[in-house]
């Protein structure tokens, strides 16, 4: 089963998306923050991380930094979920490390057509 580690600090969100993905038939584990959500993804080796950018302890970003450069981690990809939806919150993303961007509220089947993404390559 396909593992998806969410790492979201709101647990109405972080609720929501985890009912909504398990439906579709895949396994989430959360972390509150970025901090937990590294040594999650360090020790559980998920296939995905969606990473909020905007977390308590570690934000995002440097979560993704961090994901990025530890050789263990590196190959994991990591989708930036955010309400921030500027140019540069994206460009951002992507400098830290991040493999793709997508926007809150999230729309299920466009979050899903990036994680298939993700997951093929």
């Amino acid at each position: 089963m396909i593992t998806i580690l969410l790492v979201e600090d709101n647990e109405m969100n972080r609720d929501m998306l985890t009912r909504r993905l398990e439906r579709k038939g895949y396994r989430v584990v959360s972390a509150e923050d970025g901090k937990e959500g590294v040594e999650l993804a360090t020790r559980l080796l998920p296939d995905v991380v969606l990473m909020d950018l905007s977390l308590p302890m570690l934000d995002g970003w440097e979560a993704s930094r961090r994901l990025k450069s530890a050789p263990e981690t590196k190959h994991i990809p990591v989708i930036a979920l955010t309400a921030h939806a500027m140019a540069e919150d994206e460009e951002k993303a992507y400098a830290a490390g991040c493999d793709d961007f997508d926007t809150k509220p999230v729309v299920l089947e466009r979050l899903l057509d990036k994680i298939g993404k993700a997951l093929q390559s």
